[in-house]
């Protein structure tokens, strides 16, 4: 493993241009890359590249008036529901709202979709990459997501290749000789964070290199390479359903309708108490309880 280095560099090259279906990814990475001053690149970079231009390149465009049906179409499970706004869990496993179906930077009238397999999509750029320039390399295919407890959004790693996405501190001592038994940072992320900094959303640079992350760069395969090994387990998830959808599923496994959630989880207050109770044989009480419940949450 190559040491670590104390200095860590980004730089995002110009010149990639609008990208098409079909586009030469590795081809646009490598010819932007090398016209910087900064480039071209070199052993232990990991390039990201936004997952905007995968999808263009791919062509996973649709029309802005499905935009609803696309998020429904990527949609594996509702998390939570406010209106119109959708926190969903993708077939991909992300939690991300509106499933990442994204209508900033495309053509009028058009919506992206996120690649079905962010993973292989990086795999499949990597070796381009290594390839071409015979270098040892990662590659992150980043996007923006919100977090539950802060406000605002930042980019973070939904495909990897070539890279160690978590560096785990278990079973380590920290200088004052405490055993570390859970620490393992989400370098990934934080790669995928530091790269938009210099990307930035409307400054027409989709991908950046960063730099000084050697010790991170590992031939693909490798244990803890690859973004969906960033996924918590669904049995590990605290935090799997938003409040009001907690109760909606419990009201409906208690009640023998867990199969109703999805068709219920649009609707909101004494419309949904409403349809939880039809077709129910509780008490007066229970069902006052219900109707409490959803009203409250």
């Amino acid at each position: 493993m190559p040491p670590r280095d104390p200095v860590i560099t980004v730089f995002a090259p110009t010149g990639i241009g609008e990208v098409t279906r079909g586009a030469d990814l590795a081809e646009a990475v490598l010819t932007a890359a090398a016209a910087d001053p900064s480039g071209p690149l070199q052993a232990g970079d990991v390039v990201v590249v936004t997952s905007k231009i995968i999808s263009k390149a791919d062509g996973l465009v649709r029309a802005g008036h499905d935009r609803e049906a696309a998020i429904t179409e990527q949609t594996a499970a509702t998390v939570a529901r406010r209106g119109a706004t959708r926190i969903v869990r993708t077939r991909a496993g992300l939690t991300v709202a509106a499933a990442g179906v994204d209508n900033s930077n495309v053509a009028s009238g058009t919506v992206l979709v996120l690649p079905e397999d962010a993973d292989a999509r990086a795999a499949t750029l990597h070796a381009e990459l290594t390839r071409r320039t015979g270098l040892p390399l990662g590659v992150v295919v980043s996007d923006t997501a919100g977090r539950a407890w802060r406000l605002g959004q930042t980019d973070h790693a939904i495909g990897a290749a070539g890279l160690r996405v978590l560096e785990r501190y278990a079973g380590r001592q920290d200088p004052y000789g405490n055993d570390l038994q859970v620490t393992a940072m989400a370098v990934a992320d934080e790669i995928a964070g530091a790269a938009d900094l210099a990307k930035g959303k409307l400054a027409g640079r989709p991908v950046a290199v960063v730099r000084g992350v050697a010790h991170l760069v590992q031939p693909v395969g490798l244990p803890d390479g690859r973004a969906a090994d960033l996924i918590r387990p669904l049995e590990q998830d605290m935090f799997s359903h938003g409040t009001r959808e907690a109760v909606l599923v419990a009201v409906l496994t208690a009640t023998g309708q867990s199969d109703r959630y999805e068709e219920l989880v649009a609707l909101d207050g004494p419309a949904l108490a409403a349809a939880v109770l039809t077709g129910t044989d509780l008490s007066a009480d229970a069902e006052a309880l219900v109707s409490a419940l959803f009203v409250r949450t």
